[in-house]
């Protein structure tokens, strides 16, 4: 199959700026972009049905208007529709093992609201086979056209401890494609060891931050050689992975962020870096499974 960048559509303005966005993604990145809606009720096409009795009209009018404003943007950009009568949790999460990437609207969250992402975009993040991106609407509602994703540099958040190879592959790719610079920011909370009756000690806390640089540049020196044109700054922050990672967000232009695909739990979920993104940071987070 063609190398595309698929975007889920429901017809709300955060699918929309999802749209733009992934627009925007696929001519950086010289694919076609796939336009997915999911109707269960969706009925096979009938030449012989009036306009006013086609139940299929609403959902061929969400991916037909997209795909025409899409293509007055991008008019050189390759773009499908894809109209599929099945349940879209299941659709998308289909698309994604077969797309470069997927990429999902997601709503403006407030604290209270966090853990209320949506009944769809949770479940196909944490069970996708390949990156999801998740895009927000512009406050106050969908803006006449989101700020160009390449103003800002793009953040990945790293472990020190196994394989990490396709999240920095999707970081140091994106970053490339964009002409911007890298940041790779690894958090570490400090261990009780590290505070004395008095406060925090600095000897233990700035050999935990040198032993961690160590590691740090060890995983990104072959990457600073596969893409000698990407700027890379790296960074130890002693605190919170989480909090680390949401702080250093703020101003980039996208976040990229990892998931482990085999967890040993019963179902899989998100792990607190990447819930904390998801509903935190104000950029595009893209979330990145890996073994």
């Amino acid at each position: 199959m063609e190398p595309v960048v698929t975007v889920g559509l429901d017809g709300s303005p955060e699918s929309l700026a999802a749209a733009r966005w992934a627009a925007e993604e696929a001519e950086r990145r010289r694919l076609t972009l796939r336009l997915l809606h999911a109707w269960p009720l969706l009925l096979p096409e009938s030449a012989h049905v009036p306009a006013e009795m086609d139940q299929n009209y609403w959902a061929r009018r969400i991916v037909h208007k997209t795909r025409a404003e899409l293509q007055k943007r991008h008019p050189g950009l390759s773009v499908v529709g894809s109209l599929i009568a099945d349940d879209a949790q299941h659709a998308l999460l289909q698309a994604a093992s077969e797309s470069e990437m997927t990429v999902l609207g997601s709503r403006g969250l407030v604290p209270v609201e966090s853990f209320f992402l949506g009944d769809i975009s949770m479940p196909v993040v944490a069970r996708a086979d390949g990156p999801v991106v998740l895009v927000r609407a512009g406050a106050g509602g969908p803006a006449p056209h989101p700020a160009p994703a390449a103003e800002g540099g793009v953040v990945v958040a790293l472990k020190l401890h196994g394989p990490c190879d396709h999240l920095l592959a999707f970081a140091f790719t994106s970053a490339a494609a964009r002409g911007v610079p890298l940041r790779a920011v690894h958090g570490q909370s400090l261990p009780v060891a590290a505070y004395a009756p008095w406060g925090l000690d600095h000897d233990v806390a700035d050999e935990i931050a040198r032993d961690a640089r160590k590691q740090l540049d060890q995983v990104l020196r072959p990457w600073r050689d596969k893409f000698p044109h990407v700027e890379v700054a790296d960074g130890i922050v002693l605190e919170s992975p989480a909090k680390a990672v949401v702080s250093a967000a703020h101003g980039a232009g996208l976040l990229v962020v990892g998931r482990r695909k085999h967890r040993p739990v019963p179902a899989p979920h998100l792990g607190s870096v990447a819930q904390a993104a998801i509903h935190h940071a104000r950029c595009p987070v893209a979330v990145v499974p890996h073994t």
